[in-house]
């Protein structure tokens, strides 16, 4: 009988596996939470849509910002 070991996986892998399942997170919940504000103060000052849309493109410009931040820094701790 020949047992097969199950081959180790580098941390610096699962590291990157762990950052690749946070950036969409990074990227939505800005843009989600940018639009509530902005669809509550619309409602609230009678500006509709104009506050959600623009509130709405700041959170995105956040979150493709925390992107490339958390892209970047895991490419400088891999060593590229």
């Amino acid at each position: 009988m020949s047992e097969e070991h199950p081959k180790k996986i580098d941390p610096e892998t699962i590291k990157a596996i762990g950052v690749a399942w946070t950036l969409p997170f990074e990227l939505i919940i800005p843009i989600i939470v940018g639009g509530g504000i902005g669809f509550l103060l619309d409602r609230w000052w009678h500006t509709a849509p104009v506050l959600l849309l623009i509130v709405g493109f700041v959170g995105f410009g956040i979150g493709l910002r925390n992107m490339i931040k958390a892209a970047s820094a895991l490419e400088e701790k891999r060593g590229g």
